[in-house]
């Protein structure tokens, strides 16, 4: 059952999932990480050592490689023996580690759509420009892909099929993610500012009454009331799973919802008016060309400087509606994270603790067989049992309010029964 697993990426999701490989590696087996940085590789295994997080002596080696040249990510995989590559690094670089693992043979996971460097909000649906292509071909194959295997996207596209296989019918789900946490800066994102701010600066999509509907950033809100972290502010948002929920259940309203205060509001507001949020080129005066938001990117603070001092929870969940037994019926399906619990760990802050975890429990998924699809899926096309019960165990456990927001509070498998 062991499989030789392959990260790429050195952020603060590689982080999390060097560490919870390292605490299952008695499933997992020989571990490798690779970025362009390999120092940074080093980094990360040298944090798992100084943890004692691998269970059971083994294989934890740093490499150096450009995940934008396929070739190169192919040698990597056939130098290691790699079985499953988990793909943490930035979205630019999926497709090419997707070619890698097609033409190598090697199972592929990661956490997020593909992204251009030079493109900002596609034509929905987004996975249908990229990712989705390469369906027939990992089917033909028999290879093994899992899109989008974080939180959000991953884990709520496992919430909305569990509340979803309870009813008879589903009319909405509405996805709502809610950071109460303090990481005490003055400004900074709580993942790759470039790849953050990308996500706010087009079109807001959402999928209502079988069609897409366009929004703006910051144009539709609405106070949710979640256990834990209370009344938080949040906005409609574009967001990746929207794009497969919508189209693997077309009949329902599909939502992103993100909490965001006043402050971060107005930051952005002003980086973007006056064009510091263009994925664009520019000339500076001095005839050198510079992108803006990468420049916005290299003020700000990395995000993983940001673990150390982070206090609070976060909050998200899936409210879906739908029709059982004639009647209708709710359900709110949501795990709750702490920021200094997640530090403590793994020395990571939550929001990149929620995108890791899930991750490594889908590898622990394929290497047992439970999710070795042998070809193209998307989270909530495979069971979401066996993923909640991986979550359970390595540190994201999933509640149930039975009757939506406000009810009965259970685990998933007391509501089960």
């Amino acid at each position: 059952m062991k499989k030789t697993i392959l990260i790429i990426g050195a952020g603060g999701v590689a982080q999390v999932v060097a560490h919870k490989c390292a605490q299952n590696n008695d499933v997992l087996g020989d571990l490798h990480i690779a970025s362009r940085t390999k120092s940074k590789c080093d980094a990360i295994i040298a944090s798992v050592h100084d943890k004692s997080a691998m269970k059971q002596d083994g294989v934890f080696e740093a490499h150096e490689v450009d995940a934008t040249q396929s070739d190169a990510v192919a040698a990597l995989i056939r130098k290691t023996g790699a079985e499953i590559v988990i793909n943490v690094g930035t979205a630019f670089v999926n497709m090419h580690v997707l070619d890698a693992c097609i033409e190598t043979g090697a199972a592929y996971i990661d956490t997020a759509i593909h992204e251009e460097p030079d493109k900002i909000c596609e034509t929905p649906p987004w996975y249908a420009n990229y990712e989705w292509k390469k369906r027939d071909l990992c089917a033909q194959k028999g290879v093994t892909a899992i899109l989008g295997a974080g939180f959000d996207p991953g884990v709520v596209n496992a919430f909305a099929r569990f509340a979803i296989d309870q009813m008879d019918e589903v009319k909405s789900i509405d996805i709502v993610d809610i950071n109460a946490g303090d990481h005490g800066k003055y400004f900074a994102t709580n993942f790759d500012p470039e790849i953050n701010f990308r996500e706010f600066t087009g079109t807001v999509y959402s999928w209502q009454n079988g069609d897409w509907q366009e929004n703006a950033m910051f144009e539709v809100g609405k106070v949710w009331d979640l256990p834990v972290v209370g009344p938080s502010q949040s906005y409609m948002s574009g967001h990746d799973e929207v794009h497969s929920l919508a189209t693997n259940y077309p009949e329902a309203d599909v939502r992103f919802w993100m909490g965001f205060g006043d402050h971060y509001i107005n930051v952005f507001t002003v980086l973007k008016n006056i064009g510091l949020l263009s994925e664009q080129p520019v000339m500076t005066a001095e005839g050198q060309e510079v992108v803006p938001l990468k420049v916005v990117k290299a003020c700000l603070p990395d995000p993983a400087s940001l673990a150390p001092n982070y206090t609070g929870k976060t909050c998200i969940g899936d409210l879906v509606t739908g029709m059982r037994d004639g009647q209708e019926t709710s359900l709110f399906v949501y795990n709750v994270a702490d920021h200094a619990e997640a530090y403590r760990e793994v020395g990571s802050q939550g929001i990149s603790y929620t995108a890791g975890v899930p991750a490594v429990a889908a590898a622990i998924l394929v290497a047992n067989g439970d999710w070795d699809a042998g070809g193209m899926r998307n989270v909530e096309e495979m069971d979401p049992k066996p993923f909640f019960r991986v979550l359970d165990r390595i540190g994201l456990p999933t509640r149930v309010q039975k009757g939506g927001l406000g009810g009965e509070d259970t685990t998933w498998e007391e509501y089960l029964g």
